[in-house]
């Protein structure tokens, strides 16, 4: 993607379901746990580089020896640093008294870290502050074994005021007002009222305080917990937690907005975001690995039972196609299947774009993301051109000479790399005109493929965000090698309204198809549109939830896709580039030809999937209007 956007975070959840010295047995360490927990984190870095963050918790501790173990840092390197931190407590123990890494007993007492439940957390920040405090894993502490909460998750919710709103009236006074804290104060409360109808329960049954506490963690119902407190929440959600006393869950919301992937066997249970990083760390067939259902939570008790629990109501499935087509490592096999659909489908907008000029034209991609895409495009050009070949040498009526018989034959496909990435851009660079200058540097080329005045250049993205990139460095840059027409092409649909559930795309001036629109509607003196559509947003802020639409799309409406492509080729070509630029977009329907099973579209089509995403694109365009330059949610 030329355009860089942040988005969604990454879990990784272990939960060890044999003692410690088993593992030490079998794999020759009593780190088995950590090691694993570094791999799936590493294997899914490319979800969060803001910070990083794990916990553990120990099982069966004796009272008065520290259980939770919690750890977390920023920057790009944050797991590494994580990782280093925590090794260097057994580095410490192997030069002091190296065979006390072999008895597990002592470490799991004296070491932290060493414990049977695992989490860890990959943050990449949609908005606010970056600072450690805004590092997952959060802690909710209590001298209460079973009162004790770690939670974690990808997630944004639309409701944050609302939900806020019930902690107050509960009494409660969160110190902040994120989704984190309204999530993890919200499952607090019922674990809080979990506890205490237990121990009413078992106190007029007669049991001791000691061995109430043993039953509370016994009986404690964690989907009961789960459902009380998602009951009102809206947004999109993967969110793992475990209880102070072992028992772990990971949930995932109700239209499976987020994704989440999980493994077991009788040894270990493993949940992540991303299923290959299951694959790679453990070894494991793709059919092993398993998601989560949508509106379900899979729930591992302390004792070790596994079940996959329904807490909401599912509803149609609108898992986020953006994961599918860039947020995802394209390792996984269907992505990759999905990716390379996605650059195929693509290919009679392309023959269209270039005259069906084969031999004339040269294909690339903007590195390296689209490059999965890209072998799907190529594809599609070696079939045009056998089909033309056969056509040519089957169904031509008179002789074909040898001279035509050799043009014919020779005809392939022009794949090159012309795109190259460079190095990026120093922070120090403050003064716009500066940093622009150095914006036109980011991407170099490779000379002398283009026959200057004669090719077309077709470019393949991902997507096209806000067209920054484009304009102020690639689109210049690949003029300097003199093609006639670059065509530029995205494997992603128009990208017209803000994410409101885990990605930073949360203002609609960010968006050039936007940029795009208005420019059309006050060129064809449609401005009364725009006029409208605030109006209805306006009103709607006085509706009832079930009530609200998204009055945005009628800003979209008199256009067709193509006008709306066509004004975004003028918007994003600079005045001083000499060829002639066409931009290509993904249909919505070849989009869902080629990611079936991932339906969620609605930062390309406004179909929301939750009541809140239709407020957050309302609110978004009055803050437009309004001069607003904030998140609207």
């Amino acid at each position: 993607m030329s355009d860089q956007i942040k988005h969604e975070c990454g879990i990784a959840l272990i939960r060890l379901l044999k003692p410690l010295s088993f593992y030490q047995e079998k794999y020759g360490t009593a780190l088995y746990g950590l090691n694993k927990l570094y791999l799936l984190m590493e294997k899914q870095h490319n979800r969060g580089q803001d910070g990083a963050g794990i916990a553990t918790i120990k099982l069966d501790v004796q009272p008065g020896k520290r259980y939770i173990s919690r750890h977390r840092a920023m920057g790009v390197n944050a797991v590494a640093e994580i990782f280093e931190y925590v090794q260097k407590k057994f580095a410490d123990v192997h030069k002091e008294s190296p065979e006390l890494l072999q008895n597990t007993e002592w470490l799991k007492e004296h070491i932290s870290f060493t414990g049977e439940v695992l989490m860890g957390h990959l943050r990449y920040g949609t908005h606010g502050k970056n600072s450690i405090e805004s590092c997952h894993p959060f802690l909710r502490q209590n001298n209460w074994m079973t009162r004790n909460l770690v939670v974690s998750g990808n997630f944004n919710m639309t409701n944050v005021d609302e939900l806020l709103e019930q902690l107050f009236e509960l009494g409660q006074h969160p110190k902040e007002r994120t989704d984190t804290v309204t999530v993890l104060e919200k499952i607090g409360h019922f674990l809080d009222d979990e506890n205490q109808i237990l121990f009413d329960k078992y106190k007029n049954e007669g049991f001791s305080n000691e061995q109430i506490s043993h039953q509370i963690a016994e009986h404690i119902d964690v989907a009961s917990i789960l459902r009380r407190s998602a009951k009102t929440w809206d947004g999109g959600y993967t969110i793992s937690g475990i209880l102070g006393h072992g028992d772990a869950f990971v949930m995932r919301d109700p239209a499976g907005i987020r994704p989440a992937f999980y493994y077991h066997d009788d040894e270990i249970v493993i949940v992540t975001s991303e299923r290959p990083a299951i694959q790679t760390a453990f070894n494991v067939p793709l059919e092993s690995v398993k998601e989560i259902k949508p509106g379900h939570a899979l729930i591992i008790k302390k004792n070790g039972k596994i079940s996959e629990e329904q807490f909401r109501e599912p509803e149609e499935q609108k898992s986020c196609s953006f994961e599918r087509i860039y947020f995802s490592r394209g390792s996984d096999a269907s992505i990759y299947k999905e990716r390379k659909q996605l650059g195929l489908n693509l290919c009679p907008q392309i023959f269209d774009a270039i005259d069906r000029d084969i031999k004339n034209t040269v294909f690339s991609f903007i590195p390296n993301t689209a490059e999965v895409a890209f072998y799907g495009m190529v594809e599609g050009v070696h079939k045009y051109l056998r089909d033309y070949q056969k056509d040519i040498l089957l169904n031509r009526d008179e002789k074909i000479t040898d001279a035509e018989l050799n043009d014919v034959l020779s005809l392939t496909a022009r794949i090159e790399k012309i795109a190259i990435k460079d190095v990026k851009l120093r922070t120090f660079i403050t003064q716009d005109a500066d940093r622009q200058d150095m914006v036109a540097h980011v991407y170099d080329t490779t000379y002398g493929l283009i026959n200057r005045g004669t090719d077309n250049l077709v470019i393949l993205d991902d997507s096209i965000v806000r067209g920054t990139t484009l304009k102020q460095s690639i689109l210049k840059i690949l003029d300097r090698l003199g093609p006639k027409k670059i065509i530029v092409v995205s494997s992603a649909p128009q990208i017209r309204y803000p994410d409101c559930y885990g990605i930073d795309m949360s203002r609609m001036g960010e968006f050039i198809a936007f940029e795009a629109t208005i420019s059309l509607l006050n060129e064809r003196g449609m401005a009364d549109v725009i006029d409208h559509v605030y109006q209805n947003c306006l009103e709607s802020e006085k509706l009832g939830n079930k009530q609200v639409k998204n009055f945005v799309q009628d800003i979209y409406s008199p256009f067709t896709d193509q006008e709306i492509s066509d004004r975004i080729a003028q918007i994003v070509k600079p005045k001083e580039i000499n060829a002639e630029v066409k931009v290509i977009y993904q249909t919505l329907d070849n989009l869902h030809k080629a990611i079936p099973a991932h339906l969620g579209d609605w930062y390309f089509s406004g179909n929301y999937p939750t009541l809140g995403g239709n407020k957050v694109v309302n609110k978004a365009f009055m803050n437009w209007v309004e001069g607003k330059n904030q998140r609207a949610y």
